[in-house]
C-alpha cells in the first residue's frame, strides 16, 4: 500500500448547538477537528491506507488538540509544522432551519505554510498527492505553496488528486478569482472531483460532458462529479458513465465528499498500475462505485472524521 501526501488546511469548526440560531444569539458550541485534506487523510486511514498531512496550526491547545486527533485518526503528523506567532485557523458555524449558514471565519497559521518547511527528501517518497483546497486558494503563503507542491508533483510524474472545495462564505465577492484559480491548477492534476453544484459554477455550464471535455484538454485524466444520492458522473479521457450510489438514511453530509476521495486515493494507492488505472474505465467504474459507498455511510453519521467508515463497517 503506497503512502498518500495531503496538502492543505488543518482548522477547528466550532459548531452552535442551539437550533436555529444566529452565532450572536449561539451560546452553545462543540469543537471539531476539520480541514478538506485532513479529512481525506482521516479517510484514508480509517480504510487501512496510509497518509501523512503537510499543513501549520499554532503553537495552541487548538493546534496541539487537531494534531492529537489526527494521530488517534492513524494520520502520519510528522510533517504538521507548528507556528509561533498565530494561532490555530478557526471556524464558527451556526445552522438556521432555512438551511442558511450563519458563518465566521478567523485565519491563522493554516495560511502561513511554506514550501521551504518540508524536505524535498521526504516530498520524494510519496507517489500519490491530494490538494483539497477550502482554504489553499486564498491570498497567502499557503496558495504559494500549494502552486510549488503542484508544479514539482506534475514534474517528478506523481498521481496529483485535486477538489476545489469552493465554500461561499469564504470567496463571497471574490468567486471569479477562485474560478481563476481552480482553472490554473488543472494542467498539474490527474484527478479531480467537483460537486454538481461546483462543477456548474466553476465551468458556467451544466452539461457534464462539456465540463468534462473542457478539464480533460488540461490534460486531466479522471473527472469525478459527484451528486449526492443521484451517484457520481465519471468521465474518462471521454468515456463516460453515471455511478450509482447505495440508499442510505442522511443525518449529516459533512465530510461526505472527502471520505469519496479518501476512498478513491485508497484504492490508486493498493494498486500496483499507478496512473495507469486513471486511464482505465473499468476500473475507475470500480473505483468509484467503492467511493460512493463510502461517502455515503459517512452520511450516517454526525461529523466527518469521526463518521467515515472502516473497511469492516463497508
Amino acid at each position: 500500500m503506497k503512502p498518500i501526501f495531503c496538502v492543505g488546511e488543518a482548522l477547528i469548526d466550532f459548531i452552535c448547538t442551539d437550533i436555529d440560531s444566529s452565532l450572536i444569539k449561539g451560546e452553545t458550541f462543540i469543537k471539531k477537528a476539520g480541514g478538506a485534506p485532513a479529512n481525506v487523510a482521516a479517510a484514508i486511514t480509517k480504510l487501512g491506507g496510509k497518509a501523512s498531512f503537510f499543513g501549520k496550526v499554532g503553537s495552541d491547545a487548538f493546534g496541539s488538540y487537531l494534531i492529537k486527533e489526527m494521530q488517534d485518526h492513524g494520520i502520519d503528523c510528522r510533517y504538521v509544522v507548528k507556528d509561533e506567532f498565530l494561532p490555530t485557523t478557526l471556524a464558527f458555524v451556526s445552522l438556521k432551519n432555512n438551511g442558511e449558514r450563519d458563518f465566521e471565519f478567523f485565519r491563522g497559521a493554516d495560511g502561513a505554510l511554506k514550501y521551504e518547511e518540508i524536505d524535498p527528501t521526504v516530498l520524494r517518497k510519496y507517489g500519490l498527492y491530494h490538494f483539497g483546497s477550502a482554504t489553499g486558494l486564498l491570498n497567502g503563503t499557503l496558495r504559494e505553496t500549494y502552486m510549488e507542491l503542484l508544479r514539482f508533483a506534475k514534474q517528478s510524474g506523481k498521481v496529483v488528486s485535486f477538489d476545489p472545495n469552493y465554500r461561499h462564505l469564504l470567496w463571497k465577492d471574490d468567486t471569479p478569482l477562485f474560478i481563476e484559480r481552480v482553472k490554473e491548477c488543472l494542467k498539474y492534476i490527474d484527478f479531480i472531483k467537483l460537486s454538481d453544484e461546483e462543477a456548474t459554477l466553476i465551468f458556467g455550464e451544466k452539461d457534464f460532458s462539456q465540463i468534462s471535455e473542457e478539464i480533460h484538454g488540461e490534460g486531466v485524466k479522471t473527472v469525478a462529479i459527484t451528486c449526492g444520492k443521484e451517484g457520481t458522473y465519471l468521465s474518462v479521457n471521454g468515456q463516460e458513465q453515471k455511478v450509482e450510489s447505495i440508499a442510505i438514511k442522511s443525518v449529516d453530509s459533512t465530510g461526505a465528499g472527502d471520505a469519496f476521495i479518501g476512498a478513491m486515493l485508497y484504492k490508486l494507492a493498493e494498486s500496483t498500475n499507478g496512473k495507469a488505472d486513471l486511464e482505465d474505465f473499468e476500473k475507475m467504474i470500480e473505483y468509484t462505485s467503492f467511493s460512493n459507498k463510502v461517502g455515503a455511510i459517512t452520511c450516517t453519521q454526525y461529523g466527518a472524521m469521526e463518521a467515515m467508515p472502516s473497511m469492516d463497517q463497508l
